[in-house]
């Protein structure tokens, strides 16, 4: 299933972008013997901005396959609820 939403793949994208600037930030503090504290913070904030990337991506694929009817492919339901467990 491709994701048909401009507007949510330009949004993921740029949380992507941000988590991926943050991940960054992790590895230099982790380099400079920053506080494990600091860098357990920052760290947890990149997984946050993932996790909701990954919902956001799997939100619209459900809005996607709802606007698509019943007759939806079951196996495409069950590839979401698979992708979906997958980050809880």
């Amino acid at each position: 299933m491709q994701l048909e939403n401009t507007q949510v793949v330009g949004d993921v994208i740029k949380r992507l972008r941000r988590a991926e600037g943050q991940l960054a930030g992790v590895i230099r503090m982790l380099e400079a013997g920053r506080d494990c504290e600091d860098v357990v913070t920052q760290l947890a904030a990149v997984s946050r901005a993932l996790d909701k990337a990954g919902f956001a991506i799997i939100a619209t694929g459900l809005e996607q396959c709802i606007t698509a009817g019943e007759d939806g492919d079951a196996l495409d339901r069950a590839r979401l609820e698979k992708l979906f467990l997958s980050l809880a």
